[in-house]
């Protein structure tokens, strides 16, 4: 696992160790950037952020802060070295379970621009509703998302999606997201 462009282009990453984790391949994320396009500037949110990849991805493209969200201590080790040998002073690393994150971040007025999601597979109908409710709440006035899933289950959110696309495995979902807005309840998946 590499960073594919930007001012760290080509430094190797760590991942954490085990089977909680599974990285975003390098072309999903290169894929990924493609669509997004020119990310200067922004402020950027990697929720079940493993070893941070997306969100160094987007400070070496010219984002101006990354937040890296894990409860998982294997995880926020691997982050913190990928920071360090990086030097990516614009990052930083939360040990928070992502709920209580979300709720803080609202609490607190903290707003992203752009919103990286990638819950373990078996999480996302368990989550739907959380993220439908509190994304909203920390969303920049341009926020999008990227949401990661299993290719073999839809995992759509009530969003403005903007883009949808398969990468074996891997589905990638790009919303806009509502500013400020408390949505509804999330209908369940049919």
């Amino acid at each position: 696992m590499r960073i594919i462009a930007g001012s760290m282009k080509g430094a190797r990453l760590v991942a954490p160790r085990g089977a909680r984790t599974r990285p975003t391949a390098d072309r999903v994320r290169e894929a990924v950037f493609s669509i997004l396009g020119d990310v200067t500037g922004l402020a950027v949110l990697d929720l079940f952020a493993g070893s941070g990849a997306m969100a160094l991805e987007a400070l070496s493209r010219g984002a101006a802060s990354a937040v890296m969200v894990d409860d998982s201590a294997a995880a926020v080790k691997a982050m913190r070295r990928n920071v360090e040998k990086m030097r990516a002073g614009d990052a930083s690393i939360v040990r928070r379970d992502y709920l209580a994150f979300l709720r803080m971040a609202a609490s607190r007025g903290w707003r992203y621009d752009l919103i990286f999601v990638d819950p373990p597979y078996r999480m996302h109908r368990v989550i739907r509703s959380e993220l439908v409710k509190w994304l909203p709440q920390v969303a920049g006035a341009a926020g999008r998302m990227v949401m990661e899933s299993s290719s073999r289950e839809g995992r759509h959110l009530p969003f403005e999606v903007l883009v949808h696309r398969t990468y074996g495995d891997t589905a990638v979902s790009i919303y806009r997201l509502p500013v400020g807005e408390i949505l509804p309840k999330a209908p369940d998946e049919r």
